[in-house]
């Protein structure tokens, strides 16, 4: 049975969302808001967003009686993507403690912000069960439909944790239905919580494929690395590899978005290999501006260890770019099919030497050997905007 209009108001809870201090974090949520809000009454995008420091017990709960007092009266609101409105609510805790904790706090946040009260919505959508998905439970009114995404990349982490497995097992017990955007996801999720496997399916992070690029890409000269600088994305062989396909063509340059904690040794990397003329860090930049960069960039060069979905390799290719990136999981799902006409897959291993192989095959076949137009089409029906959105009102209100 269709929900009429008029009773489409959704509300969209996450843990992960742009802000001015961190522009590039929870991109992909607000895109997904910007695909399906337009197709809804109303949606109000509720930010939980930790704030950790280093504090003890005393201080701790000072803070906290402080910060859960002041919230009903403090809420700041604002406009967000697609014409919905979003809640910002800052979520202090001291560093550390374990996921069930995390969600704990968020549920406290949340339920001061709302005075107890339920969220005024037909439809409550959650990015992560934990912390998410936890929190919004004392808030639903009992006809509220509840729907998760989960992309956690520590989601194998959190299940091995007793206590925030029960939780998680709780939140699938009241959700209609969980989206997860890799088959890598879901074989953790249902390894640790199988009797769910019914209410499980994929569903993509959606893309915006109606941003052109004003020129084609004529060489690949210019490679672009957009993500976190961690050990799990693999940027230490990204940047050996980029070094030795260098010395062999001096004209390549290096863009590299993103911030971490390996960016002290990058920078004192690049000194040490000669490269300050040819690699640039921009640190963290707005999503917008990253899409820019990629239409004005050659090549994505992704050397991840293990991705759920790899929204940043579609987004590349809806730029008009060309990839070379790692079989970690998420892109041989989203690239299923046009690996070849959307640039090259490599092996990932612990070292730099299937990248510059990959990068010389690339050289080799570019650019009669790829398909880009192809791949775009293809991404677009399966990522796209509309495709995506379509999904979600479909479940959501039928």
């Amino acid at each position: 049975m269709s929900v009429p209009p008029g009773n489409r108001h959704v509300t969209v809870v996450t843990p992960w969302y742009p802000t001015q201090m961190w522009p590039f974090r929870g991109a992909f949520v607000q895109t997904m808001v910007e695909a399906t809000a337009p197709g809804c009454d109303s949606m109000t995008v509720i930010h939980g967003d930790r704030w950790s420091a280093r504090v003890s017990d005393a201080e701790d709960a000072a803070i906290t009686e402080a910060h859960l007092a002041l919230l009903p009266r403090s809420k700041q609101t604002s406009p967000t993507a697609g014409g919905a409105t979003l809640n910002y609510l800052p979520v202090p805790m001291p560093v550390g403690g374990d996921f069930a904790y995390v969600a704990k706090r968020h549920a406290a946040t949340l339920n001061a912000a709302f005075g107890g009260a339920p969220i005024d919505a037909a439809v409550v959508h959650v990015h992560e069960a934990l912390p998410s998905g936890w929190a919004v439970l004392d808030n639903l009114r009992p006809e509220t439909r509840l729907f998760i995404t989960e992309h956690a990349s520590f989601l194998e982490q959190l299940l091995d944790e007793p206590e925030a497995r029960e939780m998680y097992d709780k939140v699938l017990d009241r959700c209609e239905h969980l989206f997860v955007v890799g088959d890598g996801t879901r074989d953790v999720l249902l390894k640790a919580l199988p009797r769910h496997a019914a209410k499980v399916s994929l569903v993509a992070n959606p893309i915006n494929f109606g941003l052109p690029r004003p020129e084609p890409v004529t060489e690949l000269r210019r490679w672009f690395y957009a993500g976190s600088l961690i050990p799990r994305k693999g940027v230490t062989w990204l940047l050996e590899a980029f070094a030795k396909c260098h010395a062999e063509h001096p004209e390549l340059t290096l863009t590299i978005v993103g911030d971490g904690e390996l960016e002290g040794e990058l920078r004192a990397r690049v000194e040490e290999l000669g490269l300050q003329s040819a690699v640039t860090f921009l640190g963290s930049v707005a999503p917008e501006v990253a899409l820019q960069l990629m239409r004005e960039h050659d090549l994505l060069v992704h050397a991840s260890r293990w991705e759920s979905f790899g929204v940043t390799v579609v987004e590349a290719v809806a730029a008009g770019m060309p990839v070379l990136i790692t079989r970690c999981g998420g892109p041989e799902e989203t690239l299923a099919g046009i690996e070849e006409a959307a640039g090259e897959l490599v092996a990932v291993e612990e070292g730099d030497t299937s990248l510059v192989e990959g990068y010389q095959r690339l050289r080799d076949r570019f650019p009669h050997g790829l398909d880009l137009d192809k791949a775009q089409r293809t991404l677009d029906e399966r990522y796209g905007y509309p495709a995506v959105a379509k999904m979600h009102h479909r479940v959501w209100f039928e």
